[in-house]
């Protein structure tokens, strides 16, 4: 699952919600304050709703503060697009969603706390947003309004980014990063930066990427996690909070499927339908009744038959078999969707969903495929 980072908090909510009303509609819910909500206002929302003028969506992905989902090809973008978030060739943020520039035969989509990343079905990886510090991959430090293709990768199977880090798998399992570095979040043993990206050492047989807040985090085909960058608060889920600038296993996971990263907590889902959580617990993100901080993976409470799993900042979230949607955590702005403003320990379902196929989590709002 694709992740999203660090969110700005500051929204009035009020409940509300709405019925899907075709196949792929995109709910959501929480803060709104820059529109990535989609639903044409800035109003927070404690209940979800029903993104404006797209349907026959598959995949959903978020940053910090926008919306991305993709349908036949075709990405659309929707909120902050301050740092060209919505890659549409401006800086102007948008209510409702507006279809990404130049993107055509996407395949899968990501997204970094203020970057879009896209592959299309040639095995390329595009990238377009903030881009000081490498983000875009594109050997500059220029922010891109516009995708454009990250330098030197090929066969690219899936994509993710982190804060103002990029991160893909190749076909071959390998896995791959750019941009920021101060914390060893690209993996390659070194804090320098790369505008281009560099193998992560060690690890073969990757099937999937996530990327936190200084840190990245991989699943392997043996159904194994592991992370590097950044270990505050146990974030790394090696039992230590020590950075790490090369990947090291999470302790105690196998039989992993899914994995998914908020700001300073991972999350993985076992092919037994349990979640598992590590890391920063300040608001209930790991979901095992408790606010103390774990840095090895908890059982999130109370949660079976899961089928995909998703994080926001400070919330997390669970795809049950069932089609229904649960959330944990933080409940700024709206972003459990269960009505209210209480952060949960434990996970609490989200109100009115049912049918849902993909689920994403933004900086403080979550968003559901129907």
């Amino acid at each position: 699952m694709c992740s999203a980072i660090l969110a700005v908090v500051g929204v009035i909510v009020v409940p509300t919600t709405a019925t899907a009303t075709g196949p792929g509609t995109v709910l959501a819910w929480g803060a709104n304050g820059q529109g990535q909500l989609g639903d044409g206002t800035t109003t927070g929302r404690l209940t979800p709703v029903q993104v404006t003028g797209i349907d026959e969506i598959t995949a959903v992905a978020a940053g910090e503060s926008t919306g991305y989902a993709m349908a036949w090809g075709a990405v659309q973008a929707w909120g902050d697009n301050s740092h060209n978030e919505l890659g549409d060739g401006t800086t102007t943020d948008r209510l409702t969603p507006v279809q990404v520039s130049d993107l055509v035969d996407v395949i899968a989509v990501g997204a970094g706390a203020h970057n879009g990343y896209a592959v299309r079905s040639d095995g390329t990886a595009w990238a377009w947003g903030e881009n000081s510090d490498g983000a875009v991959g594109d050997g500059t430090t220029v922010n891109r309004s516009t995708p454009v293709q990250v330098s030197d990768l090929t066969d690219v199977i899936s994509v993710a980014g982190g804060m103002h880090t990029g991160y893909a798998v190749r076909s071959d399992g390998t896995a791959w990063a750019w941009g920021f570095n101060n914390a060893g979040q690209l993996g390659d043993g070194t804090t320098t930066s790369r505008s281009t990206p560099v193998q992560v050492s060690n690890l073969t047989q990757v099937k999937a990427v996530a990327g936190g807040v200084y840190r990245g985090y991989a699943l392997r085909d043996d159904g194994t996690v592991w992370a590097w960058g950044s270990n505050s608060f146990g974030a790394l889920g090696n039992g230590t909070t020590t950075d790490s600038l090369t990947p090291v296993p999470v302790s105690g996971l196998t039989q992993i499927i899914a994995i998914a990263a908020g700001s300073n907590s991972g999350y993985a889902l076992r092919s037994d339908g349990t979640v598992w959580a590590w890391g920063y617990n300040y608001v209930g993100q790991l979901g095992d009744g408790t606010t103390t901080n774990s840095p090895t993976p908890v059982q999130v409470s109370g949660l079976t038959r899961v089928a995909a799993i998703a994080a926001g900042a400070y919330t997390g979230y669970a795809l049950r078999r069932d089609g229904t949607v649960r959330a944990w955590g933080s409940n700024a702005g709206g972003a459990l969707g269960d009505g209210t403003n209480t952060n949960r320990p434990t996970p609490a379902q989200v109100t009115g969903l049912s049918g849902i196929s993909a689920i994403a989590g933004g900086g403080l709002s979550g968003y559901a495929v129907h």
